[in-house]
Order: C-alpha cells, then sequence, then structure tokens
C-alpha cells in the first residue's frame, strides 16, 4: 500500500515516469519504487516536488510520512 499520492498526482498532471524521473533528475526505477510505496530520502521527495511544479511546502500533499 503506497504512503503517498505520487501516483495520482503524476497521473493528474498528464506526466509519464520517465518525464518525471527526466525533470527530478532521478531514474524511472526510483519513481516506480517510490509510487509502491517504498521510502526515499529527502532529497529525492525535494526533487519530486518540485519537479511536478509544487512549492516544499506542499510536501503533504504527496508524501504522507
Amino acid at each position: 500500500m503506497a504512503k503517498n499520492s505520487l501516483k495520482k498526482t503524476r497521473e493528474t498532471l498528464m506526466m509519464s515516469k520517465a518525464e518525471l524521473a527526466r525533470e527530478a533528475n532521478v531514474s524511472p526505477i526510483t519513481i516506480s519504487r517510490i509510487e509502491e510505496g517504498m521510502p526515499c530520502r529527502m532529497e529525492t521527495k525535494r526533487k519530486i516536488i518540485l519537479a511536478l511544479g509544487f512549492n516544499l511546502s506542499d510536501k503533504d500533499k504527496i508524501f504522507s510520512d
């Protein structure tokens, strides 16, 4: 069970995993793992939030932990 809404947010923005990975400068496999609920580093979360076009203060909209 995923502890985040990354997949839903990404799909709402009509972004592919590859596109988000490229924007966030992480690997597509990292995006997949996070969407499956695997933990990731704070720095990775920061990159993803910014790549989605959110402010860092919006992190709770995507990551619940």
